[in-house]
Order: C-alpha cells, then structure tokens, then sequence
C-alpha cells in the first residue's frame, strides 16, 4: 500500500493518505480498457441518424415518362435512388448504440487505469482548492497549480463539494467529476488526477488515512 501527501491550499504538506493496492496497484488489463472506453463513448452516441427511403421522399408519384420508345432505359419515379433527390437505399435509421457491460468489468478497467496513473506519480490529494466559504477561480487554480502542471487535469470532488465546483468549472484545463462518477475514459484521457481528500474517502467509501491502514 503506497502514500500520497495531502497537499493543502498553501501548497504545504498537511498529512498523508493510503492508496488502497486493490485500486492503485492492480495489472492494467488493457483489452478490458479498450473494450469498457469503446462501450462508454458507444453509449454517449445520440443514434437520431435518419435517411429518407424511396418510400418517404416527397414526390415521384407520377412515371416520368412512357414505358417504351423513347430509348432511355425504364423508369417509374423520380425518386428513385439513381436519381438525384431520390431516396437512399439502405440508408441509416435510428438506433441505440449502446453496448452491454457488466459492472465488474467496468470496475475492473477503472482500477487499471487509475493503477497506472499512481504507479507514475500522477495521483493527487488536496484538502481543498480554496478557503473560506467563498469561490475563487483565481485561487483554485494557483492551488491546483502546486500539484499538477498538466494542461489535462481530471479533478474529483465529493458530491456535495459547491464550493470547488463553482471555483473550477470554468476552467477550460480542468475536466470536473463527482467521485460517483469516475470513469475509465475520463481517467486516461487525463494527464493527472487530483482527488479532494472527501472525494476519495467517498470513492473508496471509507475514511483513506495513513494511520488507518488496510482502510
């Protein structure tokens, strides 16, 4: 089990966690992660993609001309598909692109991925980005500043953290996430991955102290 110090809004040490190994040191499986990103942003595809068919374009109602003699080869509508403004053969039609994945699978991507950010030092924990009970853009990022340089910064906060909320959402190098909602894609695309110190008891479901532990 490795430590990470808590770093608080001075940029000073103010105590240490535990990363749990069974979250922060597991083997990556990488086809897992692959599998678990590809069914994520699978299901984030709207699927309203509608093409109109022969059947559904207006028009066409009427044989553009007689059967025979003309020396053009038949037709019965303009809207067939050879002819422009026809309507498209197998075109696509609304559909749901989401794929099944059991909960385990995507626990265990989201394992690997976060194992492989601790493993290169790139797991963080602040107590919080300002003081006080006022937002301060200004001040959360010169704290977020003192522990990741990345212009990529993925920061997890507890579900009921306003305060570093407003503070950071609107800065464009920060990607906000509730500790319920963390994620395999989120984690990777990420250069690093600040936790809050709420954030992480609340993702690990139990106080992660130094002093505690297995815990």
């Amino acid at each position: 089990m490795s430590s990470v110090d808590v770093i608080n809004v001075e940029g000073n040490k103010a105590g240490s966690v535990e990363l749990p190994d069974s979250v922060f040191d597991v083997q990556a499986n990488i086809p897992l992660m692959h599998q678990v990103v590809v069914a994520q942003l699978a299901a984030a595809r709207q699927g309203t993609h509608k093409a109109k068919s022969r059947g559904e374009v207006a028009g066409g109602g009427k044989k553009p001309y007689k059967q025979k003699g003309t020396g053009r080869a038949r037709q019965g509508s303009i809207r067939a598909p050879q002819f422009t403004g026809g309507g498209v053969v197998h075109g696509p039609v609304p559909r749901d692109y989401s794929q099944r994945t059991p909960k385990k699978m995507k626990a265990a991507a989201l394992r690997g991925a976060l194992s492989d950010r601790a493993r290169d030092g790139r797991v963080h924990v602040v107590e919080s980005f300002v003081s006080g009970e006022t937002p301060s853009t200004k001040a959360a990022i010169a704290t977020l500043r003192k522990v990741a340089e990345s212009t990529k910064v993925l920061v997890v906060l507890s579900s009921t953290d306003e305060l570093n909320w407003l503070s950071l959402r609107n800065e464009v190098t920060v990607h906000l996430l509730e500790a319920g909602q963390l994620n395999t894609y989120d984690v990777l695309v990420a250069d690093e991955v600040v936790f809050t110190k709420d954030a992480l008891d609340e993702f690990l479901g139990t106080p992660a102290t130094a002093e505690e532990g297995n815990k």
